[in-house]
């Protein structure tokens, strides 16, 4: 056997030998990491596919948990005047704003007014209005944030802010 493998080394050569060894490493590659894998890929895809249905039935429920945390007694004006109040609580300056219902199809359970508001106050008065106001009003959502100040020596920031409001229709 000894003999079979030297004179097989001297057929080869040294470039044969090489690819050889290299033939040998991709098999023992193959066995140990990528057939792992394989197997490992098989199984996750396994559980995968078991998985749909019942994603898909918890996305209905999802969706009416959605809509009952949008579903608030409390309507568009009140919400509004919440709103108001906390700009007073955080002496931010509440200029005018625009208010408008954004159409949708009929057939969607959700109604959003937009809220153009144009405010004045200093940065961390501003951060203090947007933070309690998002956390006060659960309906609410912060869509837009421009801020503007006509010099560094001046302490209140101009900010327009677009925030919509999201109540599920009656």
């Amino acid at each position: 056997m000894r003999d079979q493998l030297l004179r097989l080394k001297g057929d080869l050569g040294r470039m044969g030998l090489v690819g050889v060894t290299l033939l040998a490493l991709a098999f023992a590659f193959h066995a140990g990491v990528v057939r792992p894998l394989q197997v490992k890929n098989a199984e996750l895809a396994a559980q995968l596919s078991s998985a749909k249905p019942s994603a898909v039935e918890r996305s209905g429920a999802r969706l009416e948990k959605f809509y009952d945390i949008l579903d608030r007694p409390e309507t568009a004006t009140d919400w509004l005047a919440k709103l108001y109040a906390i700009s007073k609580a955080t002496g931010i300056e509440m200029q005018s704003a625009n208010y408008k219902t954004e159409k949708a199809d009929k057939s969607g359970r959700i109604e959003r007014y937009e809220i153009v508001l144009p405010v004045e106050g200093s940065y961390s008065q501003l951060r203090d209005f947007i933070g309690r106001a998002l956390a006060e009003i659960p309906v609410l959502s912060l869509d837009q944030l421009t801020l503007k100040r006509e010099s560094r020596t001046q302490g209140d920031v101009q900010a327009e802010l677009r925030l919509t409001l999201h109540l599920v229709k009656p």
